[in-house]
């Protein structure tokens, strides 16, 4: 395991020893808001600077601004590692719906950039995922007001940010809720959103996204534009992979990105209180779903995903 390297315990030592005066320097950076009762996204930025100059090994030639649109591109030697999409102190913790819109900007960049990992951040939070198999997987997700040094950093330093994350469920965005609070209702990004030319839906309502830069290439719509299940789609885009809809399967989906794209099927139907563990009575494709995900072992994925959620 990565935690046994040397390299992993010489950066979780530095977090724990810098931890103390980030957070007092981060209490600096937001005076202001404290002031005037709002702060910039520049302050957000700053804070980052720290956490990955400070906190973590980065050096501060290797922070990289406003390239491709990015906010700040993390590289070096020439090699780009990780994109992060800044909004202003506030903006994204701790809701879903703007976090996940942020989410969806970065993984547009960061696929025209062909950069496989991204983050977001309002300097309170901080969420960070790989792109793969035509989704997101979990790398890191911390609390950057906690006065605990938060070890899964580590996953973000100079040299763990090249390893391949391993499964955990620690790290999860789904730990985040459905909603935005009223207040925060000015914070989507709408009018950001790229959307598909057929569907009039942005690419996180997709169960596949090869290039999120690209809407030719988003396959099996299954949400409505606020994250919820799409009742009406969902079925249909589960019959695509496991049987057929009205005689075609789906194509451009490579074999090895099936089982996730079924897992992200499965978690919408969960979420909906659609499987047949949750009602007696279910559609076919969600009997056939289950039947299939406990085949490629994923479906006790689905059921401790969906006890995060509450069934509509």
């Amino acid at each position: 395991m990565a935690e046994k390297l040397a390299t992993c315990q010489r950066c979780l030592e530095r977090i724990c020893q810098t931890w103390p005066s980030f957070i007092e320097r981060r209490n600096q950076w937001l005076a202001q808001q404290e002031r005037y009762g709002t702060a910039a996204e520049r302050v957000a930025e700053n804070i980052l600077v720290d956490l990955f100059t400070i906190v973590l090994d980065w050096e501060i030639s290797d922070l990289n601004n406003q390239v491709g649109y990015a906010d700040l591109l993390l590289s070096r030697l020439g090699i780009k590692y990780l994109i992060v999409e800044v909004k202003r102190p506030g903006a994204l913790a701790w809701h879903r719906r703007a976090v996940e819109a942020a989410l969806e900007q970065a993984r547009r960049y960061a696929d025209e950039q062909k950069v496989r990992c991204i983050a977001v951040s309002d300097g309170t939070m901080l969420y960070a995922a790989e792109i793969e198999h035509g989704g997101l997987k979990d790398r890191a997700f911390v609390d950057l007001t906690s006065t605990q040094p938060q070890e899964m950093l580590w996953r973000l330093s100079v040299h763990g940010i090249y390893r391949p994350s391993e499964e955990s469920g620690d790290a999860s965005l789904r730990l985040l809720p459905d909603h935005t609070p009223e207040q925060n209702s000015q914070i989507s990004c709408a009018g950001e959103d790229l959307l598909h030319p057929k569907y009039k839906l942005p690419a996180r309502c997709f169960a596949y996204v090869h290039n999120a830069a690209d809407p030719k290439t988003w396959k099996l719509p299954y949400l409505l534009a606020d994250g919820r299940p799409d009742l009406k789609r969902l079925p249909k885009a589960i019959q695509a992979i496991i049987s057929n809809y009205r005689g075609t399967k789906v194509s451009g989906i490579p074999d090895t990105d099936v089982a996730d794209v079924l897992l992200r099927l499965g978690r919408a139907a969960a979420n909906a209180g659609k499987m047949p563990y949750q009602s007696g009575e279910t559609a076919p494709a969600y009997q056939q779903l289950v039947m299939v995900l406990d085949q490629l072992g994923r479906l006790d994925e689905v059921k401790s995903s969906a006890a995060n959620f509450e069934v509509p």
